[in-house]
């Protein structure tokens, strides 16, 4: 005889069943058979307080339509949500100044092109696509305002 050990066979004490229904359900799933409708046009009865499909003209449990009348909710409300983070980033390109808005008229014209309003010199797009310099408004103001008050004297 062998010295290895005997190895002990589970259909040698018996047959081990196991129900599917328990395994499905330990899955998350039901044990309710699914329906091949999918019961979208749903019938509110006040007076019988039953919900019944108007395709199948099958009873609905209450809880089934809620989750129905829930996923609807929740599609439109993330389709919103979409929306309104497409209509953010929109507005964050969109041009705000009053000013901007001028300027960019002026440049879609083919023919003509915006002028300095101080040295009447043509502008152009490229003159600015690297940058503007910039000062301080306060001192273009205070500059503004002794010339105003030098042309009065």
């Amino acid at each position: 005889m062998s010295d290895a050990p005997t190895e002990p066979q589970e259909y040698l004490y018996g047959v081990k069943v196991v129900q599917i229904e328990d395994l499905r359900v330990a899955r998350g799933m039901t044990r309710r058979p699914g329906s091949a409708c999918r019961h979208k046009r749903l019938v509110y009865d006040d007076k019988e307080r039953r919900v019944w499909c108007s395709d199948c003209e099958a009873e609905v449990e209450a809880f089934d339509a809620f989750i129905g009348i829930v996923e609807v909710f929740s599609a439109g409300m993330s389709s919103l949500k979409r929306r309104r983070s497409e209509l953010d980033e929109a507005e964050k390109f969109q041009i705000r100044s009053r000013a901007a808005k001028v300027m960019d008229d002026a440049w879609r014209s083919t023919k003509m092109a915006p002028l300095c309003p101080h040295c009447m010199t043509a502008i152009l797009p490229d003159d600015v696509a690297g940058g503007v310099a910039k000062t301080s408004k306060a001192l273009v103001l205070a500059a503004r305002k002794r010339q105003d008050s030098n042309k009065s004297k």
